[in-house]
């Protein structure tokens, strides 16, 4: 059986009190807390390990180059990519979705091309591809989402057509935890010819990911929403398509041979990560993923399930609350408001009793702009979260509706 007890207890952030009262962390779908593991290895590496990559002709780079190198293919086994080399590494989801905007589509688009994503996109996969639609004169188009917060499966069929050349879309919503069609969405976009995106930002911790059975394009995360180190990431890319892409930045570690009067640059995957390394990132992730697998995809998605139906009952069973996004297959993730209250106010009182919520647009506007609301208040669960914390919260939005309505 899932032992949350025993999870909670490899991470120090839980030992802390915030104002007063026990953490309840319900922050996850925005950076997950990280495992004494993480923080030991990182430690270790700056302590004893601390060394450039690649080239050096010395003991700790040799040894912080097998660390740096293990980690890529750590990440290559764990999504079941064919090769190593189509793990490209990044600092997050951000850069790897302008990467592919940049040394893919803008490479290889052609005014009056389309490109489709969906209503309920994080900004990070709508701003990259609406600046270029506006640079390369594309068109951008949207799958629609229902007033559930699922997506509306005719318009997949109505929106990508043969004119559709890329298809950029989120496995798990960051606000609404809706879980995607991902099998008819690609197969859709096959169908016309045209590649593939998975922001796979919110899905690498809740399902199993395998990039060889999905069949798609490219695929990217963050490490930090998989209970590794900030500014790290991963772009998978099929190698026949990384190697057709120019490279995104130029300098250091991504040549080959460099003259006055040319360049030549690196092979895969070191084309595209250019300049000194996130060595840190990469040896901590690695120990991420070691720690999150040792818990078992399967018992995670289990154990966060139950919370997801225990806190959408305790919730509902006050009147005032109003969700958003009640979709039937969807992560442990709420967003809510309080009646007649603003969703700022909401959180700073639960912040009081210790309670860690996200406030706002969560980076969603057009989304919130398309149902007639500001933000939300939303609580996201994890591996660390209990019955206790739910219990917790509904004392604090009992609390928040005493005090504002």
């Amino acid at each position: 059986m899932y032992n949350v007890d025993a999870v909670r207890k490899q991470f120090k952030a839980f030992d802390q009190k915030i104002n007063g009262h026990d953490l309840v962390y319900l922050d996850s779908a925005a950076t997950t807390l990280k495992p004494d593991v993480v923080v030991d290895r990182i430690q270790k590496f700056y302590a004893m390990e601390s060394s450039n990559v690649h080239r050096g002709a010395h003991h700790l780079s040799d040894q912080a180059t097998r660390s740096f190198e293990a980690a890529r293919i750590q990440i290559q086994k764990l999504i079941n990519a064919s090769s190593d080399e189509e793990i490209i590494f990044t600092k997050g989801t951000t850069e790897g979705i302008n990467l592919v905007a940049t040394s893919f589509a803008e490479h290889f688009f052609r005014a009056g091309d389309e490109i489709v994503i969906t209503e309920l996109e994080h900004h990070a996969n709508l701003i990259p591809w609406q600046n270029l639609c506006l640079k390369k004169n594309l068109k951008l188009k949207y799958i629609s989402v229902l007033a559930d917060g699922s997506i509306d499966e005719d318009s997949i069929e109505q929106i990508i057509s043969e004119k559709t050349k890329l298809v950029a879309f989120s496995g798990c919503s960051n606000i609404l935890g809706t879980f995607l069609p991902i099998e008819k969405i690609i197969s859709k976009a096959k169908s016309v010819g045209a590649k593939t995106l998975i922001d796979a930002a919110q899905l690498i911790s809740q399902k199993k990911i395998d990039v060889q059975v999905l069949d798609v394009d490219f695929l990217v995360f963050s490490a930090h929403k998989l209970f590794g180190p900030f500014g790290f990431g991963v772009l998978y890319g099929k190698k026949d398509l990384l190697h057709q892409m120019p490279p995104y930045q130029y300098g250091g570690a991504m040549i080959s041979t460099v003259d006055f009067e040319k360049t030549t640059y690196n092979t895969l995957p070191f084309k595209f990560e250019a300049g000194t390394p996130h060595v840190e990132g990469a040896v901590g992730t690695d120990s991420a993923i070691q720690f999150f697998n040792s818990l078992g995809i399967h018992n995670v998605f289990s154990h966060e399930q139950q919370l997801l139906k225990i806190a959408t009952e305790k919730l509902s069973a006050i009147s005032e609350v109003q969700y958003f996004g009640t979709a039937q297959n969807k992560a442990a993730i709420i967003s809510f408001n309080l009646k007649g209250a603003h969703h700022s106010d909401v959180g700073q009182i639960l912040d009081q009793m210790g309670i860690a919520v996200r406030v706002g647009h969560h980076c969603t506007q057009p989304l919130l702009k398309k149902f007639n609301m500001t933000g939300t208040v939303r609580a996201s669960f994890s591996i660390y979260n209990s019955i206790t914390d739910i219990e917790k919260l509904i004392l604090g939005v009992e609390k928040a509706k005493r005090m504002l309505l």
